[in-house]
């Protein structure tokens, strides 16, 4: 490679780069915003049973249905399903969910917990090529 090659190629990585720092200091900052309009719906047979709102704060809820017993837990902006009654326990292995549109399912006892809110991470590009 000649001299010539390389400072073109440095020219065209700092370019890159340069353009790239908007875009990651407003990801930061629409997370942070977005964080206090995220809330989970909880559904028991298709009716919802409770609204809560996804804070920092440790909040553990209970949900107990004719079908058996639920129990989430809501942490750093997010909920997980920490324990159930259900035979499978598949509705556990769903983990910490965060994002708009992510669900936490329990088929045996008929509930379902979505999240919704304005934007957040599951908003927006995924990528561009």
């Amino acid at each position: 490679m000649k001299r010539g090659d390389l400072l073109l190629i440095s020219a065209i990585l700092i370019v890159a780069v340069l353009l790239m720092v908007p875009r990651w200091v407003q990801n930061s900052n629409d997370s942070e915003k977005n964080h206090n309009d995220m809330k989970a719906v909880i559904k028991v047979d298709g009716k919802v049973y409770q609204t809560v709102a996804l804070t920092q704060e440790e909040q553990m809820i209970e949900v107990p249905s004719d079908h058996g017993h639920n129990v989430l837990k809501i942490h750093d902006h997010g909920i997980e399903m920490i324990d159930a009654d259900c035979p499978d326990q598949v509705c556990l292995s769903f983990g910490f969910k965060t994002r708009n549109g992510d669900t936490i399912v329990c088929l045996p006892h008929r509930v379902i917990v979505e999240i919704e809110g304005d934007g957040g991470e599951g908003e927006g590009t995924d990528a561009v090529i």
